[in-house]
C-alpha cells in the first residue's frame, strides 16, 4: 500500500480509499459489505468514504458494523453531510455518529457544493460550518472539508468565500479522471491552488461508476493510475465485490509515476470521447445531484434572508 500526506493535517492515509455508496447497493448484502471493508483494511487501505444520504443510511450502518472488533482504530473515517443550516447539519452529523456507532469521525465534509449560493448558506452565522466547527471543538470530528462534482469554478468560489471568513478547509473532494482533463477540468483549475495551500486533495469518480469504461478508450487500471498520478492524497473508488477490491489493490501495487509519454498517450486516446462531457453526466446533468432531488436535506434558508423576501 502507498500512504500519502493528507494535506497539512499531519495524517498519513492510504492512496486508495473505499467508496461508501456502493456498500449499500441492492446487489451488495450486509455480510459482503462488512467483508469488503474489513478485507480492505487488512490489505492496508485506511481511508473510508461515506455520506449521510447514501442509500438512506444503509452505507453508514454497514460500514459501522464493519468497524467493530478493533477495525475502527485502523481506519480513517470520513463522511459527508448535506445540511446547509446549522440545525440540519447538526442533526445529520448526530445521525451519522449513531449509524457508525463511533464517538468521533475523522473527517466530515460539506456534500454537493453545486450552486453558487451553497457557500453563503454554509458560512452564514447560522450555517452548517458553524455546526462543524463546534463539533470539532468538542472532539466529535477532527477535520473539515467539502465536496462537489459539478463545476470547478464553484469549487473556487467556495474556497474564496471560506477565505473571506478566515476559514481554511483541510480537504477538498472532486472528480479527477482522464475525461475531466479535457472538459471543465477540476485537475487544471482547482488542484494547483490546493497543492500550493497544502489542502488534502480527494479524488473521486476515477471511472465515473463505470461510465468512462463504456467509452472503450481506457481500462479500469489506466483510470486509477491516472488519478494516482495526480497530487491526490486519496483516490476514492467504489467497491461492490471482492474482485473489484482486488482490482483496486492491484492498481496500487502496479502504480508507477507516469512518464510524460505515457500520460500524453492516455490523454490523446480519451480526448475525442471526453469532449462535451457526455461521459461525465455528473457535470452536465442533475442525475447525480441528490440534493436537487431532495432539497429538504439542505434545511431552511437563514431566517434573516427569508424575512427580506416579500410574501
Amino acid at each position: 500500500m502507498i500512504y500519502r500526506d493528507l494535506g497539512a493535517t499531519g495524517e498519513k492515509v492510504s492512496a486508495i480509499g473505499v467508496g461508501g455508496w456502493h456498500l449499500g447497493l441492492s446487489h451488495v448484502d450486509e455480510n459482503l459489505a462488512i467483508r469488503i471493508v474489513r478485507s480492505a483494511i487488512d490489505r492496508g487501505i485506511t481511508f473510508l468514504d461515506n455520506c449521510w444520504d447514501y442509500n438512506e443510511g444503509a452505507s453508514e450502518t454497514r460500514m459501522g458494523k464493519a468497524l467493530r472488533d478493533g477495525y475502527r482504530d485502523r481506519a480513517f473515517l470520513m463522511t459527508k453531510i448535506d445540511g446547509r443550516s446549522k440545525k440540519e447539519a447538526s442533526k445529520q452529523l448526530q445521525e451519522s455518529l449513531r449509524r457508525f456507532g463511533v464517538d468521533h469521525i475523522d473527517l466530515v465534509q460539506h456534500h454537493e457544493i453545486l450552486r453558487y449560493e451553497d457557500p453563503h448558506r454554509i458560512f452564514h452565522e447560522d450555517g452548517a460550518n458553524a455546526a462543524l466547527v463546534e463539533a470539532r471543538e468538542a472532539g466529535v470530528i477532527r477535520y473539515i472539508g467539502f465536496t462537489g462534482h459539478k463545476d470547478p469554478h464553484i469549487h473556487l468560489y467556495m474556497l474564496d468565500v471560506a477565505a473571506s471568513h478566515g476559514f481554511t478547509f483541510d480537504t477538498v473532494q472532486m472528480p479527477l479522471n482522464l475525461f475531466d482533463a479535457h472538459y471543465r477540468s477540476f485537475a487544471k483549475l482547482v488542484v494547483p491552488g490546493l497543492v500550493q495551500q497544502k489542502v488534502g486533495i480527494l479524488g473521486m469518480k476515477s471511472m465515473a461508476n463505470g461510465i468512462l469504461l463504456r467509452s472503450n478508450t481506457v481500462t479500469a487500471t489506466e483510470c486509477l493510475h491516472y488519478a494516482l498520478n495526480l497530487p491526490t492524497s486519496v483516490v476514492i473508488t467504489g467497491i461492490d465485490s471482492m474482485g473489484i477490491l482486488d482490482q483496486a489493490v492491484e492498481a496500487i501495487e502496479t502504480f508507477r509515476p507516469l512518464s510524460d509519454q505515457d500520460l500524453q498517450r492516455l490523454l490523446a486516446k480519451t480526448a475525442g470521447a471526453a469532449a462535451g462531457g457526455a461521459y461525465e453526466p455528473f457535470k452536465t446533468t442533475s442525475i447525480f445531484d441528490g440534493t436537487a432531488s431532495h432539497p429538504e436535506w439542505l434545511g431552511e434558508e437563514p431566517r434573516q434572508v427569508r424575512e427580506l423576501v416579500p410574501e
